[in-house]
């Protein structure tokens, strides 16, 4: 004689409303995210210019300078911006959603060139930065 028991009856139960909680879930449309805001442009970023404004300044005893390049080249590539500490080239690069980094700041993105270039002079802590050779 088979006959159904509790046990087996409610755990038939609770597969059934399993199984229709995860179909439902996999067939329910997911209501489309609005498109990210685009950040608005900062106030050294003078509308109808490629990329940040130059700068030239002594930042914790350090002069930081920055500068848009044209012409080909690695800073073509990579931004079109020029970045020294001490008259050494710190590399930067622009990342695809505008923020920027440097070698010194590989894993820590910054808003702009000048705030590159401050992070790697604090993180330098005084030590002379080292060119990059790039070949």
């Amino acid at each position: 004689m088979s006959a159904i028991t509790r046990r087996r009856a409610l755990g038939a139960a609770a597969s059934a409303a399993a199984g229709l909680a995860a179909g439902r879930a996999l067939t329910t449309p997911v209501p489309a995210q609005a498109a990210a805001p685009v950040p608005a442009r900062p106030a050294h970023h003078p509308v109808g210019h490629d990329g940040p404004a130059p700068f030239d300044e002594v930042y914790q005893g350090r002069r930081i300078q920055g500068r848009p390049v044209r012409g080909g080249g690695h800073h073509e590539d990579h931004g079109g911006y020029a970045v020294t500490v001490d008259g050494a080239e710190l590399h930067v690069m622009r990342n695809a959603d505008a923020t920027w980094i440097s070698v010194v700041n590989h894993y820590e993105p910054f808003a702009d060139p000048r705030a590159v270039a401050r992070a790697a002079v604090r993180d330098l802590n005084g030590a002379r930065l080292v060119p990059l050779e790039l070949g």
